[in-house]
C-alpha cells in the first residue's frame, strides 16, 4: 500500500520537530510526503502556506499578551485557510495530519471527506483534565476572538467554535509524549495514541571540555538575559562548563567556563548535560527526558507551568531556586532524581515514537486506498 500524506503544521520548531521522524519514515514506506507549513522543513516536500508574522509582545500582563497572541494567531490561521483548501481540492492527499493548534486542515479534511490525524506536541486534554490556555473567556481578546470566529465562519460557510479551535479530538490523535507523563492518563480513550517522542539523534557535533555540563536554553520565542547573567555570575570560575543558548542577546565579556551561543545543537548537548535549565516546553522536556537529563524549570507561559509542575510531581526535575548553584547541584546528586529519571527513560524508550506513529497514520489512510 503506496498512499499520499500531506503533514500540516503553520510554524514553531516544538511543533514540527516532532513530526519530522514520523514524515521520515513514512517516506522510508514509500508513501508520498507533503508538508504544509509557513517555514521550511527539511527533506520534504512542500507545500508553501503563508508564514507566521512576527509577534511582538507589547508589554503589561502576562493574560493580555496571551490574548493579543490568540487573536494575531487566529488571523494567521484564517490566512491558511484558503491556501490549504484550494491545494486540498486540486491534490487531495489520503490522509490530512495536522497541528492540534492548525484548525484549518481540520475543517478542510471534514469538508472534503479526508481521514485526519492529529498530532499533539503537548499535553492532551479530556474530562478529566484540560490544558489550561490561559485567556478567561470574558477576557476582551476571547470576546474579540469569538467575534472574528463567527464573522470567519459565516463568510466561508463552515462551522468554527472558538472554544473547540485548538482542542477538538479527532478518532486518531498522536501524543507526542508517553502515557506515564500525561496528567489523568489512564482516563483517555483508545483514540489518543501516546506514541512517545520521536527524538532524533542528532549529527550536529559537540563536545564540553568538562564532564559537568550545566544547559540553560529557554525556547525560541522568549529570553531572560537577566538570568543568563545569574547563571554566569553563580558558576562563574567552577568546574562546571555552561552552555547558554542566548537567541542573540549579548552578555558581555564571559569567563573561559561559559559558552553562550544564539544557537546550540540541542540534541548533542543534552547528551553530555548533567543537567538543563529549561523553559519546559515539551519539546525540550522530552528531549531531556529521552536522555537522563534532571530538569531545572524556569517556565515563561501558562502551559509551561503545567509542564513544570507535572516534571516536579514525577520527580524529574526541581524549580528555580536561588541559590542556583546549589540548586543545581543537589539535583544532581539525588538519588531519587537519579531513579525516576531512569525509569522514565526506560517508560520513553518502550514507547513506539515515530514507528508507531507511521503506522498509525497508514491505518488512517487504508479506508481511502481500499
Amino acid at each position: 500500500m503506496r498512499g499520499s500524506v500531506l503533514f500540516v503544521t503553520l510554524a514553531g520548531a516544538g511543533h514540527i520537530n516532532p513530526t519530522v521522524p514520523v514524515v521520515e519514515e513514512l517516506g522510508r514506506r514509500g508513501h508520498r510526503v507533503r508538508y504544509a507549513s509557513g517555514e521550511a522543513v527539511a527533506g520534504v516536500e512542500r507545500v508553501p502556506l503563508p508564514p507566521l508574522p512576527l509577534f511582538v509582545p507589547q508589554g503589561g500582563e502576562l493574560v493580555d499578551i496571551l490574548g493579543a497572541w490568540f487573536l494575531h494567531y487566529f488571523a494567521a490561521n484564517s490566512a491558511v485557510y484558503p491556501v490549504l483548501r484550494e491545494h486540498i481540492a486540486v491534490e487531495r492527499p489520503d490522509v490530512v495530519c495536522y497541528d492540534a493548534t492548525n484548525w484549518p486542515a481540520r475543517v478542510i479534511a471534514a469538508e472534503f471527506g479526508v481521514p485526519a490525524v492529529r498530532t499533539v506536541p503537548h499535553l492532551a486534554s479530556n474530562a478529566h483534565f484540560a490544558l489550561e490556555r490561559g485567556l478567561p473567556d470574558d477576557h476582551p481578546a476571547a470576546l474579540t476572538l469569538a467575534r472574528r470566529c463567527a464573522s470567519f465562519a459565516a463568510a466561508h460557510g463552515i462551522d468554527l467554535d472558538p472554544s473547540t479551535l485548538y482542542d477538538a479530538a479527532e478518532e486518531v490523535n498522536l501524543v507526542f509524549l508517553p502515557r506515564e507523563f500525561q496528567p489523568a492518563g489512564d482516563t483517555f480513550d483508545d483514540r489518543f495514541r501516546f506514541v512517545g517522542p520521536t527524538v532524533r539523534q542528532s549529527d550536529e557535533p559537540w563536545s564540553p571540555p568538562s564532564d559537568k555540563v550545566l544547559y540553560v536554553a529557554l525556547g525560541s520565542v522568549l529570553t531572560d538575559v537577566a538570568l543568563y547573567r545569574q547563571c554566569v555570575e553563580a558558576f562563574a570560575g567552577t568546574d562546571w562548563h555552561l552552555a547558554i543558548t542566548t537567541g542573540g542577546a549579548d552578555l558581555g565579556p564571559l569567563p573561559p567556563n561559559v559558552d553562550a551561543r544564539p544557537y546550540f545543537p540541542q540534541l548533542s548537548v543534552l547528551r553530555h548535560a548533567s543537567a538543563f535549565l529549561t523553559h519546559a516546553g515539551m519539546n525540550s522536556t522530552m528531549e531531556a527526558l529521552s536522555h537522563g537529563v534532571p530538569l531545572i524549570t524556569s517556565p515563561r507561559l501558562p502551559e509551561q507551568v503545567v509542564n513544570a509542575a507535572r516534571i516536579h510531581e514525577l520527580g524529574l526535575g526541581v524549580p528555580l531556586a536561588d541559590p542556583i548553584h546549589d540548586t543545581v547541584t543537589a539535583l544532581v546528586a539525588d538519588r531519587t532524581t537519579r531513579a525516576n529519571l531512569a525509569a522514565m527513560r526506560q517508560v520513553i524508550h518502550r514507547t513506539g515514537g515515530a514507528t508507531q506513529a507511521a503506522n498509525e497514520i497508514e491505518a488512517r489512510m487504508r479506508p481511502a486506498l481500499s
